[in-house]
């Protein structure tokens, strides 16, 4: 596991360690699995856990919050960037991505607990929806533009609007109703569906 750059300046120091940024989040992610809250949490208390200086951990991440986000992120996978060959499967890659990412919050007590934790802090939550949700949102932005310019979808949509409609049943699956099925070929299911409702008409 390895902590992303996103979470702000790095303060000047030696070359960081790869292995005292998995130490840290791991020790963090460990506290968690003990019981501890996000709110309860605090820099010198993740730090001793890691068995590292509380300046180590300032070294890479400007705060708790900071740290946290990469927290969440270390238990994700990767974004894959799409290949921009074919936009329907650019949407497909995007919202297999988002499947696979209900599974594993299905499967997962940790990552469910870190989840409901940092949506009850507002401000933790707006951090990582700034940090990294809107750079998947963006992504997909990306995608359903160059659908349009290449005249694959009508380009007279809101943009926003066609991003729900392709997002909004497999987040309605994933995350509001836990109980529906997440099988596989539903992404594919999905966007061949509203790429039929969107494409341009003759």
């Amino acid at each position: 596991m390895t902590a992303s750059g996103c979470a702000g300046a790095r303060l000047p120091g030696r070359p960081r360690s790869a292995a005292a940024d998995a130490a840290i989040i791991e020790a963090a992610l460990r506290l968690i699995e003990e019981g501890a809250t996000i709110g309860e949490l605090s820099i010198e208390r993740i730090a001793r856990e890691a068995g590292v200086g509380k300046a180590t951990v300032y070294r890479r991440w400007s705060g708790k919050e900071a740290l946290m986000i990469d927290v969440m992120r270390s238990l994700e996978e990767p974004n894959p960037r799409p290949a921009g060959v074919s936009v329907r499967d650019d949407l497909v890659t995007l919202l297999e991505l988002m499947r696979r990412r209900g599974l594993a919050k299905r499967n997962s007590a940790l990552l469910r607990t870190v989840i409901t934790q940092m949506h009850a802090n507002q401000e933790l939550w707006r951090a990582y929806d700034t940090h990294v949700i809107a750079a998947r949102r963006e992504m997909l932005h990306e995608v359903l533009r160059r659908g349009m310019a290449r005249g694959e979808i009508r380009g007279d949509l809101d943009l926003e609007l066609l991003a729900d409609l392709f997002t909004g049943p497999m987040l309605s699956r994933a995350i509001l109703h836990e109980w529906k099925a997440l099988p596989e070929g539903l992404a594919e299911t999905i966007v061949d569906t509203v790429l039929e409702g969107v494409r341009p008409r003759p």
